[in-house]
């Protein structure tokens, strides 16, 4: 009974952050139904039913997803109203506030998730027993439940932006790292075909972690532009931690591709894998120090010791396959030679030294993973001239 009852526990004790978000969520419902009861009659599901839809696991995001909700569901509410004015509630005013708000939320290029929520709130806007005084007071309950959602996100993770970014980064290196090590013993022992494809298929699982790395360390970014609880400064920095951690991750993959490759042709041969397999040990090693110095915060001094030594790791793996050029077949030693400069390539990214992390823009967030994929300030000035402009072309016919 006491090992069921410990396993029952483990179930919510491995899984803090989930249970911490879904308690919050759960409280900030029941604010929300709370605020809104009391502020009108029947109010109090309708902020509810917002507030669960808008409330997201960052203040940022929520604040994201709650201003999207409001404009977008007062513009489709709006309409529907007039829909059940001339038509009544009924078959047509639905499909007409479904289609109108999916209309709306594509011309504010909501995100995904802010596209189905409009909809589903304008309904409850413009729901049975409908009125003027009961649709104001369903948007203003609209308004609350997005409002709580916005506070109550705040406490939905325990640490902060920067915080989760840092999180990220190590996790991600963490991976990188032991898969490296993996890769290193199986070299220097000899490996399989199957090995290989082990190797780059945990690679590519590593890939795609990259854009929740970068969304997450664009969200410390502009978190950081107009909250006074985070530094710029430092979030800046995070920023251009987790696009060299990125380059990186891509390095490893090359490298478990060009080791699956090898080992299709017939494998690497016994003059050319204990060079390799020292020269990965060092990536690893590398790698790994470049994860402790960040979690110690002593990451600019140790990161240059760091890369130097796996340079001249790379350098003394050059050298030595050079030697063994007579008997490495030549396509075999392109492939091995190729491998030198995956190696400094991660020593440049350690460092982040490399022009290619700061003089290169980086896309943002991916469309699928926005909110709002427009700023509104810039939804604002566009209209106007768009409004002109067909007016223009309308008196010119």
């Amino acid at each position: 009974m006491k090992r069921y009852f410990s396993r029952v526990v483990a179930l919510f004790t491995n899984r803090k952050i989930w249970v911490r978000q879904i308690v919050v969520a759960s409280l900030a419902a029941g604010a929300a139904w709370l605020v809104g009861e009391q502020a009108f009659e029947g109010g109090g599901l309708v902020a509810a039913i917002v507030c669960s839809l808008s409330i997201r696991i960052s203040l940022y995001k929520s604040v994201r997803e709650g201003f999207g909700q409001i404009l977008g569901t007062a513009i489709g509410a709006g309409v529907a109203l007039l829909t059940v004015y001339f038509f009544d509630f009924g078959v047509i005013a639905v499909a007409t506030t479904v289609l109108f708000c999916s209309v709306v939320a594509r011309g504010l290029r909501l995100g995904e998730v802010a596209s189905v929520n409009v909809p589903v709130t304008a309904l409850i806007v413009i729901g049975p027993g409908i009125s003027s005084s009961t649709a104001e007071h369903r948007l203003y309950s609209t308004l609350i439940g997005a409002g709580i959602a916005i506070i109550f996100s705040y406490f939905s993770h325990a640490s902060t932006p920067a915080g989760r970014t840092t999180e990220q980064i190590t996790r991600l290196g963490k991976k990188s790292a032991n898969l490296l090590g993996e890769m290193a013993e199986g070299v220097a022992t000899g490996y399989s075909q199957d090995d290989a494809g082990k190797w780059l298929m945990r690679a590519r699982i590593l890939i795609e972690e990259i854009p929740n790395v970068r969304s997450q360390a664009l969200e410390a970014k502009r978190y950081a532009r107009w909250s006074p609880l985070a530094e710029a400064d430092q979030a800046d920095a995070l920023y251009l931690r987790g696009i060299a951690m990125e380059h990186t991750v891509v390095q490893v993959r090359t490298i478990s591709r060009t080791l699956f490759d090898s080992a299709v042709a017939g494998g690497v041969t016994q003059f050319a894998n204990r060079q390799i397999a020292t020269a990965l040990s060092a990536a690893s090693y590398a790698i790994s120090s470049k994860i402790e110095s960040i979690e110690s915060q002593s990451a600019e001094q140790r990161a240059l010791n760091i890369s130097e030594d796996l340079r001249l790791a790379a350098a003394t793996l050059a050298e030595e396959l050079i030697a063994e050029t007579d008997r490495i077949d030549q396509e075999e030693f392109v492939r091995n030679i190729s491998l030198v400069s995956n190696i400094e390539r991660m020593a440049d990214s350690l460092d982040e030294s490399s022009p290619a992390l700061s003089d290169v823009k980086t896309p943002g967030e991916s469309p699928s993973s926005k909110v709002m994929q427009v700023s509104p300030v810039t939804l604002a000035m566009k209209w106007p001239k768009r409004m002109w402009f067909a007016i223009r072309r309308f008196l010119q016919r």
